[in-house]
């Protein structure tokens, strides 16, 4: 009799005890604070976004002139166009060595833009590729293609882009991600200058990191100012592979480089780069 209650306390001891480990198991998984996918997609958006606002500004530029008076460049980048070749071609050149930006990013490399019409003429296509381009010592690696569509029924220019870009960054780590946007005109269309436009970015994207894939949806359109280093507002959603949700918020329009990333209902901050 004693025999038989010990067996069967040793058994309820072992049901307890598996019951506890999957608690565990559970638990860990619930406490997933991983931030850093969700970060990497914003670095992929603000790169191939500040790539697009650099080859923009130099196509009103002339052969030899610089990029110093645009806040993400700096004088050590020089503009050569060619206009004899079809499609017509911009180089943007760096340097060999890093060079310090007015935006505080170390750039070296250089930005390829091959066009057929204006940015602003409906129906151009610009096609934007690099050679050996670094960003604060990350590969900046593909390709971006940016279509004028003309205007919206709100009387805004839109942008259709798509990128398959690749990020390399110093630790060896590497970023693919593609993505499809619509990009809109908002303010600033009908002036001169650069430092008064405001871009809304929506679509979706995918991207790998390491082994994990993941898919990213705009919720609330993307706020870009040129005269801010960073996006300013908007939300997007991000799905890795076996994981939980990540909500991904820009803030209320504030030029700075903090963002918050929401998981399971735990809210974190995280710097921009």
């Amino acid at each position: 009799m004693k025999h038989t209650h010990f067996k069967a306390s040793l058994y309820a001891l072992a049901i307890t005890a598996t019951l506890f480990l999957t608690d565990c198991k559970r638990s860990d998984k619930d406490k997933d604070n991983d931030t850093e996918i969700a970060g990497d997609n914003a670095l992929s958006e603000s790169s191939y976004n500040d790539v697009l606002n650099i080859a923009d500004d130099a196509s009103d530029k002339s052969t030899g002139d610089n990029l110093s008076n645009y806040k993400t460049a700096s004088n050590c980048a020089t503009v050569t166009h060619d206009t004899f070749s079809t499609p017509r071609t911009i180089t943007i050149d760096f340097g060999a060595v890093n060079c310090l930006c007015n935006d505080g990013r170390y750039r070296r490399g250089k930005i390829l833009v091959s066009y057929s019409g204006h940015y602003r003429d409906s129906g151009s296509v610009h096609t934007i590729t690099f050679d050996s381009y670094f960003v604060n010592d990350r590969h900046i690696m593909g390709s971006k293609t940016v279509t004028n569509m003309g205007h919206n029924t709100a009387g805004h220019s839109y942008f259709s882009i798509v990128v398959n870009g690749l990020i390399v960054k110093p630790s060896g780590d590497s970023i693919s991600w593609n993505s499809n946007r619509t990009r809109t005109w908002t303010q600033g269309e009908s002036t001169p200058g650069k430092m008064d436009d405001v871009y809304e970015i929506t679509g979706s994207a995918s991207g790998t990191k390491g082994t994990t894939s993941y898919t990213m949806l705009i919720t609330q359109p993307l706020v870009r100012s040129l005269d801010c280093n960073w996006i300013q507002s908007g939300t997007f959603e991000l799905q890795p592979s076996g994981k939980p949700l990540r909500t991904f918020d820009f803030g209320n329009g504030t030029c700075d480089n903090t963002a918050t990333v929401t998981i399971n209902g735990t809210v974190y901050t995280i710097t921009l780069p």
